[in-house]
């Protein structure tokens, strides 16, 4: 009995369950009640570009004291989105993108007072075209001076290479829609089209972007641009920049037809002793006074705009405008080179003046030689080139033995003599003998 009385009791408690759990129907609600007709014949189409159109009938057999209003809701690709909404109307209209799938459910709900039945989900799907991977990617469109919109992608990575893409655009009110012409090839694909919304409520429609592909497989994508968060600016024009007493007074002019209370401007203030730019905000005035400047010293300007929050949402700057310097700077460098130079100089001139003295005192005094030192150079060199050539072997070899010789000479005179005539007659001739 013991045994018996747990076993019972869980027998008790599944049983319990069983008949809760059919008390219920799947969706929560009492099993047994009435269940509420569903919309019929729902289907869809699409519009302008990016545009699904879901439309569907009534439920039949609803009582006349029903509140009936119709919720629907679109899943990405099986995940829910945060987009649940409840309407009277019969369709609801969506921009999606076309590269994903996009699952639709619509169902009824009917309050009597503090109570509501709602009935089953209808749902219907879309499934996107071309293949997977082939898409463009990246799409980032920007929209300058409220005139044109540079639209610029990347490939996909299952393209081919031979892919090209065309864009369209529509936005509501412009009709239909329409292609873009200007392409832009470079590292990213682009294109660049006019695009100047009437504003007559300072509420601007939103743009709808279609890319797709040359061929059937390459799968289409949409993007829905809000123009006021990719508005961007052109550069200002710098006027005028002077200095007065000191003083650095700044005027431009504000770019494109913005209201002028909706523009803010960044002066960037650059001197030539500085490493680091210094920044300036300005609030709708077009002037600026820089005081306190220093002298001797050329400072670099240049202006940009951006957008005050009250009028558009977008955090883009516009490009620089043209840089404009003023001031002079003193570079005493030039004048420390100068002071090196000018000795230097003079020093090089002098040593080259007294070489040219130098040269030209011999030129106009030259310098008389020495006959004997001529003579000699001249006949001592033959007299050593031909000795030279002759050789002392042959001087020693060619020299005959002779004997030397000693004469002596015995002058021999006569005392007897008369007269002068008679002496040239009577002398008696010369004798040599050997000795």
């Amino acid at each position: 009995m013991g045994a018996a009385g747990p076993a019972g009791a869980r027998l008790f408690l599944a049983l319990t369950l069983c008949l809760a759990a059919g008390a219920a129907e799947p969706d929560g609600r009492p099993a047994g009640r009435k269940v509420l007709p569903p919309p019929s014949n729902l289907h869809y189409s699409f519009g302008q570009l990016c545009k699904l159109k879901w439309t569907w009938n009534p439920a039949e057999g609803i009582s006349s004291g029903c509140d009936l209003k119709y919720c629907s809701e679109i899943l990405i690709n099986g995940i829910p989105q945060d987009n649940r909404e409840w309407t009277k109307n019969l369709f609801r209209e969506e921009d999606v993108s076309l590269n994903e799938e996009v699952h639709f459910r619509v169902r009824s709900e009917c309050k009597f007072g503090n109570t509501s039945e709602l009935s089953n989900w209808v749902e219907i799907f879309t499934t996107p075209k071309g293949a997977a991977g082939t898409a463009a990617v990246g799409i980032n469109c920007t929209w300058y001076d409220l005139e044109y919109m540079i639209c610029t992608w990347l490939p996909g990575w299952n393209a081919s290479a031979s892919t090209n893409y065309t864009l369209y655009y529509w936005y509501e009110g412009l009709g239909h829609r329409q292609q873009c012409q200007n392409y832009i090839y470079s590292d990213n694909f682009g294109c660049n089209f006019s695009l100047s919304i009437p504003n007559c409520t300072n509420v601007y429609p939103t743009v709808s972007i279609l890319i797709r592909g040359n061929s059937e497989e390459i799968r289409p994508v949409c993007a829905n641009k809000n123009p006021t968060t990719i508005v961007k600016p052109g550069p200002p024009r710098i006027v005028t920049v002077s200095m007065i007493k000191d003083e650095i007074h700044l005027e431009w002019q504000k770019p494109g037809t913005f209201p002028a209370h909706c523009l803010v401007y960044q002066v960037e203030l650059k001197d030539s002793k500085s490493d680091s730019p210094q920044p300036y905000n300005f609030k709708k005035f077009t002037k600026a006074r820089f005081p306190s400047v220093h002298p001797n010293t050329v400072y670099i300007i240049k202006v940009r705009a951006g957008f005050e929050g009250t009028c558009y949402s977008s955090s883009l700057w516009s490009d620089w405008s043209e840089e404009k310097s003023i001031g002079e700077n003193t570079d005493f460098t030039f004048y420390i080179v100068l002071i090196l130079t000018i000795p230097l100089t003079v020093a090089v001139a002098t040593i080259i003046l007294l070489v040219y003295l130098k040269r030209l005192k011999i030129l106009i005094y030259p310098q008389i030689p020495d006959p004997r030192k001529i003579i000699k150079r001249m006949f001592g060199e033959q007299i050593e080139d031909f000795q030279g050539s002759l050789g002392d072997d042959f001087l020693n070899v060619n020299k005959p033995a002779v004997e030397e010789e000693i004469s002596s000479l015995v002058w021999l005179e006569n005392p007897e003599s008369s007269t002068s005539e008679n002496e040239d007659q009577e002398r008696p001739a010369l004798q040599v003998k050997a000795l």
